[in-house]
């Protein structure tokens, strides 16, 4: 939680008035010299600079979350913690609106308003708070920052990205049956869920949903399905000479065990192909389905 916080902290503290031009004939000379450490703070923070961002900050500056009530006191522990969390965490970005800067006194202003951190391919993290600057020695700098910043959670869409390509809306066609599928991201890109409906001379027969997610246990994509017929299925999913393969282990509603191998073939970005082989129930050999092409709606 703590670590996770200190992305917020960065966002916050870093680019208050990112987002404001500073119209130095308008503003104060106290408030300019705010705006400006706000400025190069950001430029450190998008520098990934631990060292610089802390020379911002007081040497007893505290950062608290609402969220956990946990804080990080003092310069270095904050230089630290940036530290880490830059190691583990690459590509952020820092958008910020700040409501007001008020001067409780020559050498302390506050300041208020809101901020988001944003993330490649993911929904910014918003957050609302409060910051109290303090003037040592000519030179402003964040002596407190309160948030309630929502703690950061984790993605796997780094080894997810590479079926990108199934997202979106999805049907074929073969004898007297339609499937149609739905495919989305779930948020932060950890699964991918892909909705299906079966239907046979205008009437839904069969539907359901999969999970398609990374395994950081087992260190690769599996999923996860769940039929209207009560039946349930787990598939370890890799790639293979342009195509994804899906060794499946299935529960029928009846209680038998089945397994298969479903084959992806990607043709372009409208267009796949499947099929699925090698399908036993209880011992027995079934047939294989032939490649059947599937088109994306609309194309």
């Amino acid at each position: 939680m703590k670590q996770m916080m200190l992305v917020g902290l960065g966002i916050i503290g870093a680019v208050s008035g990112l987002t404001q031009a500073c119209n130095a004939q308008q503003a104060s000379g106290d408030e300019a010299a705010i705006r400006n450490a706000i400025a190069t703070y950001t430029e450190a923070f998008n520098k990934a600079d631990a060292k610089s961002i802390a020379a911002h900050w007081s040497p007893e500056g505290v950062y608290t979350s609402r969220l956990s009530g946990d804080a990080i006191v003092g310069r270095d522990a904050l230089e630290q913690e940036f530290a880490s969390q830059f190691a583990k965490i690459k590509g952020a970005k820092l958008a910020v609106a700040v409501d007001s800067i008020q001067f409780i006194s020559p050498n302390v202003a506050l300041e208020q308003g809101a901020a988001a951190l944003v993330l490649p391919n993911q929904p910014p993290r918003e957050s609302d708070y409060s910051a109290v600057h303090v003037k040592r020695n000519g030179k402003w700098l964040i002596d407190r920052l309160t948030d309630e910043a929502t703690e950061l959670m984790p993605s796997h869409y780094e080894e997810l990205k590479a079926l990108e390509w199934l997202i979106g809306d999805w049907t074929d066609t073969e004898g007297r049956g339609t499937i149609t599928t739905e495919c989305s991201w779930t948020r932060n890109r950890n699964f991918i869920t892909r909705s299906f409906a079966v239907t046979i001379e205008g009437a839904v027969e069969l539907t359901g949903m999969q999970f398609i997610g990374w395994d950081p246990n087992q260190k690769q994509i599996r999923a996860w399905t769940f039929d209207s017929d009560g039946g349930f299925a787990e598939s370890n999913w890799r790639q293979n000479d342009g195509k994804w393969i899906a060794q499946t282990v299935a529960t029928l509603p009846d209680g038998r065990r089945g397994s298969s191998t479903s084959v992806f073939r990607p043709i372009d970005e409208n267009r796949f192909g499947w099929q699925k082989i090698n399908r036993l129930v209880d011992g027995d050999i079934l047939p294989n389905v032939g490649e059947i092409e599937v088109v994306r709606k609309g194309s």
